[in-house]
């Protein structure tokens, strides 16, 4: 490592965590304005605002605006420095664009390793107090799930819901149904099941059993009894952004067991493990391109190369956001969908090195 090392590191890292304070200041005066209300009528208190809430806020949005704010910061004070004649003086002396371009990637890798480490570790368990928060001050009791429930427990059982009330943990029509080498053998329906806290297990009203046997069938009805199942109430109510509070081991082993019980929202959780090692790639992609862009000296100066860099940064967020929604909408892999996004912005960079004075 050498002085100008050390000199683009400094510069680097210096731009990035100004810029992305300044953005975090101005999205929590924003979101104070916003939710100044709900805080004054649910009576939040002061302490929990400020370290349940926004404590735990700031490291969820710095990891957000993290890619994009890189990026502004590369092209900024790259575009400064072809400005000053520094990059000029740098080829110059001798060093190859390649070699001016190891400090750039040292600084990038570093990000987008604490990009990572936020993403997967710290964010998720900031995430529990945050969303507790917001649930008790600002949303009040969250929504259940969307009617028509079907969940896979096991290889071998089915349940459906139609409809099921979060707040009384009951639930309106169900059936549980086995099934032995396809063939079904058992069938419960019941016109509401309610969940006994106290004794961790399920009333049935109104119920139907059926056994299924070769030619034969037993049928049993009544209007109340009870039964113990592998599942809780909140398995009828996780919500897509219950996963912002899992860890990647934690969210690993629940998209496992969700894939068991045919959850419909497989997509979404798949493209929530995979964003959350491909957003970090991301920084270093863009600042490859920061700096193939921003070390020319332009005509239009500072701001031309800053239009260009923000241009290219909101194309690189559209097009991630148009290639998860084909994973989710339609039948895209969710980590084609995330990873394409990516993949496709590596070759610009690559094109624009390759282009780049030397």
């Amino acid at each position: 490592m050498k002085k100008i090392d050390w000199y683009i590191i400094k510069k680097f890292l210096s731009t990035f965590f100004l810029a992305i304070g300044l953005i975090i200041l101005i999205v929590i005066v924003f979101d104070i304005s916003e939710k100044i209300d709900d805080f004054l009528e649910e009576q939040a208190p002061l302490g929990e605002i400020v370290f349940d809430y926004y404590l735990n806020f700031i490291p969820y949005f710095a990891n957000l605006f993290s890619p994009l704010f890189t990026f502004i910061a590369v092209v900024f004070f790259t575009s400064k420095m072809a400005f000053n004649t520094e990059i000029i003086a740098i080829l110059s002396s001798g060093i190859s664009f390649k070699r001016m371009l190891l400090p750039f990637l040292l600084s990038a890798l570093f990000l987008s390793l604490i990009s990572f480490y936020l993403a997967n570790f710290v964010i998720p368990n900031a995430n529990q107090q945050r969303v507790a928060f917001e649930m008790k001050y600002i949303h009040g009791a969250g929504q259940t799930r969307e009617r028509n429930i079907h969940l896979q427990t096991s290889k071998e059982d089915y349940v459906y819901v139609q409809s099921f009330n979060q707040k009384t943990n009951t639930g309106f029509r169900f059936t549980h149904e086995k099934f032995d080498d396809d063939e079904l053998v058992y069938k419960l329906t019941s016109e509401h099941i309610r969940w006994d806290s106290l004794n961790q297990q399920w009333i049935l009203d109104k119920y139907t059993k059926r056994h299924f046997y070769d030619n034969s069938q037993e049928l049993v009805s009544g209007q109340i009894t009870d039964t113990v199942m592998p599942l809780e109430p909140k398995d009828f109510t996780h919500e897509v952004k219950q996963v912002a509070v899992m860890n990647y081991k934690q969210l690993r082993d629940f998209i496992k067991q969700e894939e068991i019980r045919g959850s419909g929202n497989i997509s979404v959780y798949k493209v929530e493990k995979h964003k959350r090692i491909a957003f970090p790639f991301a920084t270093v992609v863009l600042t490859i391109i920061g700096v193939s862009l921003a070390s020319q000296k332009s005509r239009g100066g500072i701001g031309l190369n800053l239009a260009t860099g923000l241009t290219i940064s909101f194309a690189f967020i559209l097009f991630e956001q148009i290639s998860t929604t084909f994973a989710v909408k339609a039948d895209l892999e969710p980590w084609i969908a995330v990873w394409l996004p990516n993949v496709v912005f590596t070759i610009i960079g690559l094109f624009l090195m390759r282009v780049a004075p030397k």
